[in-house]
């Protein structure tokens, strides 16, 4: 009888899992990982040589004069041309500053891979290059002020800009910025954020904490890993990190992430934000990097935001961090052609920060909720669901499972057969009954 439940729990711990319930198990332990950058930029104020402006405005009114009969809008695009082509005739500099507080946030995925608040991710999502951080708040300083330059133009001018000309004087500022009065940056800060999801009996919120990065490698062509630590009890949700051992090619991949034109999308609502996305697709190829170890090839979909995501098997355990993906000759990610970092990769540097990646105690009884649930064993479910109530009240997606269950045993669709105390209880009966047959009959033939 021993041997027929141990073998009962390998085969429930082996079995493949349909999307669904892999996305059941895994979601709650899906991370969005915010990177948020400050410094301040400071640029000389300018203003227009009025006197150059005027000369300009007055050859053009005298050659109008002479015959040459420009409609409004062409005197405008000379004058927009003619800025242009000697940006440092109209343009001055003044004592004045521009101060502007910038701020950007880069996100990204991880996943909880211990209860009390470890989390895996990708190095590049924490550790951009000082270089890269530069140019983007320039380019966000930039873009700010000469929109601001171009509607004041627009509102002393009475005029309004085509495109064309928009587009014009775009680059006559960043001519001017670049090269005449160039932007300096200062300040500049970097938090790690972790939000993940809370749910309450009524009310599904997120938790956002602060992040402290316990070890890191580097960005690709590195090993790009990280593992994260936020402040937290040690009943989280957590993902189960599969064995060393790589994926087989054409094996079946779940893939999690939270990709940037979904999250940044306008049509969809800020507080669903949280919920990660699901891909799916096969192993491709196992390929390696320029320096050697492995990394696996997916057809599987991502995007920008979908890195440090987990890759999970047909078992619902990970098996690699999504990563990089191809490059069109356009720019854009080529789709199908996705790469991932394998959890030993991973687990080289857990093993170095003394980490164990290991299933939160909640985690284990939320599972074996699940395994009833999907029997309709629902009894037995609300059992298991109820004490992960006890270890984590706000564990995602928990009372959703709490309610269907108390609904469906009220409806009678609970199909649950008898618990193993029972079935343990009615064997013994049997063995007993069977060894008093077998002394009976020995009593007989004496």
């Amino acid at each position: 009888m021993l041997f027929f439940l141990d073998a009962s729990r390998n085969y429930l711990c082996s079995q493949n899992l349909p999307g669904e319930q892999n996305y059941a198990l895994n979601r709650p332990g899906v991370v969005m990982i915010k990177t948020v950058f400050s410094a301040n930029v400071y640029v000389n104020k300018m203003r227009m040589d009025m006197r150059i402006f005027y000369k300009l405005l007055d050859s053009i009114q005298r050659a109008d004069t002479a015959g040459a009969i420009f409609s409004s809008e062409e005197k405008l695009d000379i004058v927009l041309k003619t800025m242009y082509n000697n940006p440092a005739r109209f343009f001055k500099r003044t004592l004045e500053n521009i101060e502007q507080t910038q701020e950007i946030t880069a996100t990204g995925t991880g996943f909880f891979i211990t209860g009390d608040g470890y989390v895996a991710t990708n190095c590049h999502l924490i550790d951009r290059e000082n270089a890269f951080i530069r140019r983007q708040f320039i380019l966000n300083a930039f873009k700010q002020i000469t929109q601001a330059n171009i509607d004041a133009l627009e509102s002393s001018w009475a005029a309004k800009f085509t495109d064309q000309q928009k587009t014009l004087l775009y680059d006559t500022y960043a001519s001017v910025y670049s090269k005449l009065f160039p932007m300096t940056l200062s300040d500049l800060k970097k938090n790690i954020y972790v939000v993940y999801r809370k749910d309450t009996d009524s009310i599904k919120t997120t938790e956002t904490k602060a992040a402290t990065v316990i070890i890191k490698g580097a960005p690709m062509p590195g090993k790009d890993v990280a593992v994260l630590k936020i402040d937290a009890d040690t009943n989280l949700p957590v993902l189960k990190v599969a064995d060393d051992e790589l994926p087989k090619v054409g094996e079946q991949i779940y893939v999690y992430g939270y990709p940037g034109p979904v999250t940044n999308n306008d049509f969809v609502s800020a507080e669903s934000a949280i919920e990660p996305t699901l891909t799916t697709g096969i192993v491709s190829a196992i390929k390696k990097s320029v320096n050697g170890w492995p990394v696996i090839q997916m057809d599987a979909n991502i995007n920008h935001g979908s890195s440090g995501g987990p890759v999970c098997n047909s078992k619902g355990e990970v098996v690699g961090l999504t990563t990089f993906g191809s490059l069109e000759n356009s720019g854009g990610l080529a789709a199908g052609l996705n790469f991932s970092i394998p959890v030993s990769i991973l687990k080289e540097f857990s093993d170095s920060a003394g980490i164990e990646p290991a299933i939160s105690k909640a985690t284990d009884l939320f599972t074996s909720g699940l395994k009833y649930f999907d029997k309709h064993y629902y009894s037995k479910a609300l059992k298991n669901f109820k004490k992960v109530k006890t270890l984590n009240p706000s564990y995602p997606t928990l009372h959703d499972y709490l309610n269907a269950c108390k609904t469906r045993i009220d409806n009678h669709e609970d199909e649950g057969g008898p618990d193993l105390k029972y079935m343990f209880m009615g064997a013994a009966l049997f063995l007993l009954g069977l060894l008093a047959l077998l002394v009976t009959r020995k009593n007989k033939l004496v």
